[in-house]
């Protein structure tokens, strides 16, 4: 079955594409089709809604939408769900102009910011699974069949922030990857091999839950 994933990010249709592979997964670019939904929602969850609804409203066929970010628990959560957008403590939403700046400088200011927070002592209360640097993704995916018809779960992917950009390490994956420490398994996400990474993620523990949810429907 031909399933519409509503992102522009290769990555991801790759990710998803791996543990779906009796179905041909779809991004918007691979049909021409202009996708760039505001994503106005205050959580992981209403973005994931927002951007497929927008797909399904101009295919009206299944869509899988999902929002994802990086959740630091020393900076109360933040990046979270600007984590695309994320341009350093003046920015955490993002620039004005709404431009990007390069994952590479992302992942410079967040480790920055952090250490920033650790060495004032003024950290939020609250538990921290790995202590101080403690971070965890946090992925919300939605299956999208209409209006009346939606699926939604939302999974988290734990681990720990670099100490310094210096100590990023590996080359698979996307995103922060590099940064983010994995104490169990003694690498960073991006030294993960894909079967790995799809094994305990956020996003491929959603995909999975998903995937059983699809079977059942006989889609």
């Amino acid at each position: 079955m031909k399933i519409y994933l509503a992102t522009g990010n290769k990555n991801k249709k790759r990710e998803i594409q791996q543990i779906l592979p009796n179905h041909e997964i779809l991004i918007p670019s691979d049909e021409g089709i202009a996708f760039d939904p505001d994503e106005t929602g205050s959580t992981f969850y209403e973005n994931s809604i927002i951007k497929a609804k927008t797909l399904y409203d101009i295919v009206h066929a299944p869509v899988i939408a999902d929002d994802s970010g990086i959740c630091v628990d020393a900076l109360g959560g933040a990046p979270g769900i600007y984590s695309a957008r994320y341009a350093g403590p003046e920015y955490m939403q993002g620039r004005p102009d709404g431009k990007k700046i390069p994952q590479e400088e992302q992942n410079v200011f967040l480790i920055k910011q952090l250490n920033q927070a650790v060495k004032s002592g003024k950290l939020p209360k609250g538990e921290y699974l790995y202590g101080e640097r403690s971070c965890h993704y946090t992925c919300s995916m939605v299956l999208y069949l209409g209006n009346d018809r939606i699926y939604v779960c939302q999974e988290t992917f734990e681990g720990t922030l670099i100490n310094s950009i210096e100590e990023q390490a590996g080359d698979g994956g996307f995103g922060y990857d590099p940064i983010v420490f994995l104490p169990e398994y003694n690498k960073t996400v991006a030294q993960l091999s894909a079967d790995e990474k799809n094994a305990i993620s956020h996003r491929g523990k959603a995909t999975k839950i998903l995937k059983k949810i699809i079977e059942s429907l006989n889609l």
